[in-house]
């Protein structure tokens, strides 16, 4: 039985209508775990940039027991990256840590007004995560990992496209993302899954979330099998 240890964004759990529980059968980590006979171990969170996945193999211990059960290393975090913070991030996400609640919520309320009109001015820079730390991050976790289990198996994914009102559909650090992250991966031997090509006719139909950034159960079935065919040329055989 494989096990996929999947180091995800809210991608990998957020369905048509909402965030959904880990474990449920839709998702695509969970489609790629079932079309491989195994299961999924998700480590994710919403807005999880390659940096927070990091901070999440060092700093929670739930994540050290998961280790020894992986047959397959999934570095499905680095779309989150590339969308556009015209906040720097130290910012936007002190906006939760703000009191009292009243201002909170002020501050918090303004902040997603502006976003919109914030990324198309400044031409979606910059970025949540720049291209280079992306790589770095993601090179961080695989070195991490491997210095515990230097044969596992490691794939990783390519930022997709969105369409969300949020950003005014601006979404210029895609390329650049995806760019580094392909170098990256090209340099150390990591196959990587084009999120983009995958999921593009989905999202830029309509097909997805109304935020015009996640996905509908179809492109998670689309990224689920894609993923299993493509951890089956790579990873360990099936036992």
């Amino acid at each position: 039985m494989t096990t996929l240890l999947v180091f995800g964004d809210s991608l990998s759990f957020h369905g048509p209508d909402g965030p959904m529980p880990a474990d449920d059968s839709r998702l695509w980590p969970n489609v790629a775990a079932a079309e491989l006979g195994g299961t999924a171990e998700l480590v994710a969170g919403f807005g999880w940039t390659a940096r927070d996945a990091y901070w999440s193999l060092v700093g929670d211990p739930r994540v050290w027991t998961l280790l020894p059960k992986a047959d397959v290393l999934v570095l499905g975090v680095g779309s989150m990256d590339t969308l556009p913070s015209p906040l720097p991030t130290y910012l936007r996400q002190g906006l939760r840590y703000v009191r009292p609640d009243g201002l909170r919520r002020w501050a918090r309320t303004r902040y997603l007004a502006a976003q919109p009109w914030l990324s198309q001015v400044m031409g979606g820079r910059p970025v949540a995560l720049p291209p280079a730390l992306t790589a770095r991050y993601l090179d961080l976790i695989l070195t991490s990992i491997r210095a515990l289990k230097p044969t596992l198996p490691a794939v990783g994914v390519l930022p997709p496209e969105h369409r969300a009102p949020s950003y005014r559909g601006v979404h210029t650090g895609r390329v650049p993302g995806a760019l580094a992250i392909s170098r990256w991966a090209s340099s150390v031997g990591v196959p990587v899954l084009d999120l983009a090509a995958l999921t593009r006719d989905h999202v830029l139909g309509g097909q997805g979330n109304a935020d015009g950034i996640h996905w509908g159960w179809d492109a998670h079935k689309a990224v689920g099998r894609a993923l299993a065919e493509l951890v089956a040329s790579t990873g360990p055989k099936q036992t």
